[in-house]
Parts: C-alpha cells; sequence; structure tokens
C-alpha cells in the first residue's frame, strides 16, 4: 500500500513549479487585452465642431461630416451653413464650423409682419433679395436703430415660458421698412415746401424735414395724424413773447393778437390796480416783452410824540425855596396817515391824507412856594432875622483886586457908589436884591452894594479891604435878613 500511494502522488519539487507559471499568465493575458483596445480606439477619427460659440469635441466612426453632426446630436435648419459640406469626408482633427442662419421679423410699411431666415448681415441687403429697391428716404431700422447691421445669429432664443403658450423662439433681429411717401409743408406767410419722408405720423414727417415745432404752434393737420402721400401740412407760427411778472421771468410762445389774451392764456390775473405795459389791448409782435405791473395800495400810520412843557405854578401854601410835583407831565401824539402805492413791491407815491393830534400833550406842573417865615439866627454879633438862606460859592475880592485900573474914576467904587471896603458883598442882583443885608459865617453882616462880571446866579464875592484881604472860595449858606424887600423872586433857577 506504500507503493502504490507513492507512484500516484508527484514529487514535491513539481508543485511549486506550476504555481510560477500560472502567475506569469496574468500579465500576458492582460497585455494582450491592452494591446486589443488600444487598436480599437485608434479606429475613431477626432473632430471639432463650432456653432456659434458653443464648441464640441467628438470621436467617431462616422465617413462624413453629415454623419458626425447627426451622431453629435446637432440640428441643422435649410438656410444653415457647414464648412466642410455636409458631403464632405470626415477627416482626422477636422474642424467643422456651422454658420446658422439669422431668424428676422420684416415689416414692411403697414403690412403683416413676416419671418424668414438669411446669410446676410445687413437689413437693407435682406430687403435687396427680396427685390425692395431703397431711395435715400427710405427707413430701414434693425431692432430700432438707425444702423441696418444684423446680429450675429443665437444658439436659441426663447421667450418666457407662461402657462396658456408653448415656448417661441424669438427673433434674432426685427427689420422695419418704411416707404418714403411725397408731402408739401407750408409755413403761414411762407411757400410750400415738397418733401418726401417715411415718417408715420406728421410730428415725425416736421422733425425728419428739419422743422422744429413750438408747443404754442398751430400745425394741421395734427401731430399725431398718420402721414398719406399728397398730405399738405401748414404751420402757423406762435410769436415768441417774454412776460414779466411777479419778480419772475417767463419766455412762451402765442397765436393770440392783443396782450389781454396772452395773459389770460398764461392764467395770469390783474387784480384792482394791476396794469400791463404795452396796454391790454395792444397788439403782440414778435419777441414783445409784457410787463405785468403789480399796484398794491395801502395806509401807513406815522406818529410823532409831541414833548410836553414844565409849568412852574406859586403856592402860597408852601414855604418859600420848597417846591412840589403837582402834575406829571406827559408826551402827546401827532398822527399823520399817508396813502402810499406800491409797484412791484416799490413806493412810487405817497399821499398825505390825514394829519392831526391824537393826544395833546401834558405839561409837567411845579407848584412852588411862596410863603414867607421869618427865622432868628444866633451869631457871634448876636440874634438875627432872615427870611431867607441860599446855598452859595463864596469867594472874595478888594479894591486893588477888583479889576479896575487905578487911573479909573470909579477905582476903589461899588455899584452903589459907596467906597469898597469890608462889609460890602458883590451879588446879582436877580439873586439878591441890591441894597439888601447878609448875614455869611466866618465873614459876618454884609451889604449887597457890588456886582461883578463873573458874579452870576448863586454867587457872592465878599469886600474886604486891601490890607485886610482873606481869600474865599467855598461853599456857604447865606442869610437874607429882615426886613423883607417889597420885589422878592420867589423861584431861583
Amino acid at each position: 500500500m506504500t507503493e502504490a500511494t507513492s507512484k500516484s502522488e508527484p514529487p514535491l519539487s513539481v508543485k511549486p513549479r506550476a504555481r510560477r507559471l500560472r502567475w506569469l499568465a496574468i500579465p500576458i493575458v492582460l497585455g494582450a487585452f491592452s494591446l486589443l483596445t488600444v487598436g480599437y480606439l485608434n479606429t475613431f477619427t477626432p473632430a471639432t465642431i463650432v456653432d456659434g460659440d458653443k464648441v464640441i469635441t467628438v470621436r467617431t466612426h462616422q465617413a462624413t461630416v453629415e454623419g458626425v453632426l447627426r451622431e453629435a446630436g446637432v440640428e441643422l435648419l435649410p438656410e444653415d451653413i457647414v464648412l466642410p459640406a455636409k458631403t464632405a469626408s470626415l477627416n482626422r482633427n477636422d474642424t467643422i464650423v456651422i454658420q446658422r442662419a439669422r431668424l428676422v421679423q420684416l415689416s414692411v410699411d403697414d403690412e403683416e409682419p413676416r419671418w424668414l431666415r438669411t446669410q446676410r448681415t445687413r437689413g437693407s441687403q435682406v430687403l435687396a433679395d427680396l427685390g425692395y429697391s431703397l431711395s435715400v428716404n427710405d427707413w430701414v431700422s434693425v431692432n430700432g436703430s438707425f444702423d441696418d447691421a444684423l446680429p450675429a445669429a443665437s444658439q436659441l432664443r426663447l421667450a418666457p415660458e407662461s402657462a396658456r403658450a408653448p415656448l417661441v423662439r424669438l427673433p434674432d433681429a426685427r427689420i422695419e421698412f418704411r416707404r418714403a411717401v411725397p408731402i408739401t409743408i407750408q409755413e403761414v406767410g411762407g411757400r410750400p415746401i415738397a418733401v418726401k419722408t417715411s415718417a408715420r405720423t406728421v410730428g415725425e414727417a416736421l422733425l425728419q424735414a428739419g422743422f422744429m415745432v413750438y408747443l404754442a404752434d398751430r400745425v394741421a393737420p395734427g401731430l399725431g395724424t398718420p402721414v398719406q402721400p399728397g398730405m399738405q401740412v401748414t404751420i402757423e407760427r406762435a410769436k415768441p413773447v417774454t412776460i414779466w411778472v411777479d419778480g419772475r421771468q417767463v419766455r412762451t410762445r402765442t397765436l393770440h393778437d392783443t396782450v389781454a389774451d396772452v395773459l389770460a392764456e398764461m392764467n395770469v390775473v390783474l387784480l384792482e390796480q394791476d396794469y400791463a405795459q404795452p396796454a391790454l389791448d395792444a397788439p403782440v409782435v414778435p419777441n414783445a416783452e409784457i410787463r405785468v405791473v403789480r399796484v398794491k395800495r395801502e395806509i401807513q400810520i406815522a406818529h410823532e410824540y409831541i414833548p410836553f412843557d414844565t409849568v412852574w405854578e406859586p403856592d402860597p401854601e408852601l414855604e418859600l425855596d420848597t417846591q412840589a410835583l403837582a402834575q406829571d407831565g406827559a408826551r402827546g401824539v401827532r398822527e399823520r396817515r399817508s396813502l402810499v402805492t406800491f409797484e412791484d413791491g416799490l413806493e412810487v407815491k405817497r399821499e398825505l391824507i390825514a394829519d392831526f393830534v391824537a393826544r395833546a400833550p401834558q405839561p409837567r406842573v411845579y407848584k412852588y412856594g411862596t410863603k414867607i417865615v421869618i427865622r432868628t439866627l444866633d451869631t457871634p454879633q448876636g440874634p438875627l432875622q432872615y427870611w431867607r438862606k441860599i446855598r452859595m460859592l463864596a469867594t472874595s475880592y478888594s479894591a486893588s483886586t477888583a479889576g479896575v485900573s487905578r487911573d479909573k474914576s470909579w477905582y476903589g467904587r461899588t455899584r452903589c457908589g459907596q467906597r469898597m471896603r469890608f462889609g460890602i458883598v458883590a451879588v446879582d442882583p436877580r439873586v439878591i436884591s441890591l441894597g439888601s443885608n447878609v448875614y455869611v459865617p466866618g465873614y459876618g453882616v454884609g451889604n449887597a452894594c457890588d456886582t461883578g462880571s463873573a458874579i452870576v446866579g448863586k454867587r457872592i464875592d465878599l469886600g474886604y479891604d486891601d490890607d485886610n484881604l482873606k481869600l474865599w472860595y467855598r461853599w456857604v449858606d447865606v442869610y437874607l435878613l429882615t426886613p423883607v424887600p417889597s420885589q422878592i423872586r420867589y423861584r431861583l433857577e
């Protein structure tokens, strides 16, 4: 049994060799498969399709351009051009260019629009292909532009989808062609002018012919009237005018003949005293200037104060040299009323219509005392009776200081003719009567018997002999001694 077993099994060295052979077979099989794949791929022909701005790269077994386009799913229309031709054989790395025909909507005059496809690049060429001859006055537009160049064809231009309508391809260009027709244009007062126009309306025709029409001009037929062959168009020109009103300058044009009608047309209303220059019934000429003058009248009231007077009244109940306010003063009022006329805000006339005293002035009334009271004053010379006391500026002088030259006959003489000496005083006779006796503290009793050019008002000059002169310059109380003079100045300034 051992022997039989040994005969049926291979030697141990044979098994590893078989395994190595199987592993070597795998790369050989894969290499053969790759060679077959490369060989198959080399049977494809590479090509490029240029369709507008779209570029398609293909590898195909097709032999013709038409087959390649069909295999690539490129749809062609009869008017599209393919280069090379569809029947041409396909060569390796060929570029196939597709020139798409433009989809055009054509409108001629008022006819219904029609659709067509074309390889033409200008609208005039499309019209020529259709047998239309163009004149210089005909009108051709592409997509609303006067340049008749057609845009490039689109791949697919669709209108927005709606619930009721299917997708519709939009045209690449809309060509509008209007043939010119003859019309006559005449301005009133001028010669008729024959023109040819492709305009739809009278207004467009006038613009094309170079006629500037203003809003106020009258055009017949109207500007919106459709143009008809042989039409007669009449222009009545409005006159340019300038209106000055309310501080503004208004430039306008009018067909009216009078100033009043022009202002009414502009809604300018004249109120009360307003007037126009020229007058309302004046005729309107070209380039006329009309001024509206706004007139306003008003009464102006001016007040002028009248000063009041001061009145002094004697009062026997008041003691001498005392006073009291009996009535306060009040200014009066004078009123002037004037009728003032303004034109455009400027005063042009002023007329006084009233001038009167609206309130009379009230005088200020002072009461001054006239009651004389006799009093007694104790002095070094003994008691003295006085009836008035006045505060005065006291100075002093002597014969030699009185300012009179010694060679004058009145040297050393007083106003009363007495010899100048101590006890003579100079006064203002309006304040102290000459001949009165006064008492001055520090001086004594003096007789008012002299005057002086500098002795005015409440001043007193105390007299001395030359050998005993004392200098004075001070305010003192001066007492007027009894008896009371017959004439008294009750109120001293």
